[in-house]
């Protein structure tokens, strides 16, 4: 039977992680690790973590609490000691769906090549409510690397354990962008990005989210991470002309995005509950 483990990172969202918590227990899945790396909150957090210790519904958890080096060294904790042969990052304010293993153990299994896979997930506000949907376009080297939007989801993608096991770990001195740079990064080892369309995963925005409180911060960072990746930064000496053609390829990449999620009729369902579907 496939072995899961879900890394999630915690700091200070005890309002959250509650529901977190439940979208993995709720999955019955047999074989399931959920580790929960917390950099030392003073609300809730540790209550509710405290309160898990001891009962067999929760047996599946393991926590530690403490200073850390921010989200990215509290990932890469998590990944190095993740035992799963599938690994998930699940962060502490989001969620996972109803059947969401299930279509991950499937997607792996069908397609041994792949080594990570992303779904499709909603977009729901501070209180739980489905916002909208978003599905998403095949995996696209370009559009990834040149796109303003990160169209792939930390909450509903899922690694091989080898991509960890090999060495492959996100860079501590990045906070916002360490996504983005970690996906380009596998891409071009070689390894193998593949999107499955199915609704696995809630996406939370709240005013305390980074994608809220730090959008412009983290807009920067992944600019800055663009400006090293991009073939452009050694081609083109000028500044202007370079930041031009920048801009002319995030343009192209939006579009490409774009076309394809129109083709699908994505647009048109992403407000309706009842396209959520598969």
């Amino acid at each position: 039977m496939t072995r899961i483990s879900i890394v999630t990172p915690s700091l200070n969202q005890g309002r959250f992680l509650g529901e977190a918590l439940e979208s993995v227990r709720l999955q019955n899945h047999p074989f399931v690790d959920h580790l929960v790396l917390d950099g030392g909150s003073t609300d809730e957090t540790i209550a509710l973590l405290q309160s898990l210790d001891g009962q067999e519904e929760w047996s599946h958890v393991r926590w530690i609490s403490g200073p850390d080096g921010g989200q990215s060294d509290a990932l890469n904790r998590g990944f190095v000691e993740a035992k799963g042969d599938i690994v998930g990052w699940l962060n502490s304010d989001d969620r996972y769906r109803p059947g969401c293993f299930d279509h991950v153990v499937r997607a792996f299994a069908e397609n041994p090549d792949v080594d990570v896979f992303y779904g499709d997930f909603t977009v729901i506000n501070e209180d739980g409510v489905v916002q909208r949907i978003r599905r998403e376009i095949g995996f696209n080297r370009f559009v990834l690397l040149y796109h303003r939007v990160l169209y792939i989801a930390t909450t509903s993608t899922f690694f091989r354990r080898r991509v960890f096991e090999e060495g492959n770990l996100l860079r501590r001195d990045l906070h916002y962008a360490m996504d983005y740079e970690f996906f380009l990064r596998l891409t071009d080892a070689g390894y193998r990005i593949r999107h499955f369309p199915h609704v696995i995963a809630d996406f939370r925005l709240h005013p305390d989210s980074k994608s809220c409180s730090m959008e412009r911060v983290q807009l920067d960072e992944k600019l800055r991470i663009m400006g090293t990746v991009s073939p452009l930064a050694t081609q083109i000496g000028s500044p202007p002309l370079r930041n031009a053609a920048f801009l002319s390829l995030q343009i192209a990449a939006g579009l490409l995005r774009w076309s394809e999620k129109m083709l699908r009729g994505y647009y048109f369902a992403q407000y309706r509950p009842g396209s959520l579907g598969k």
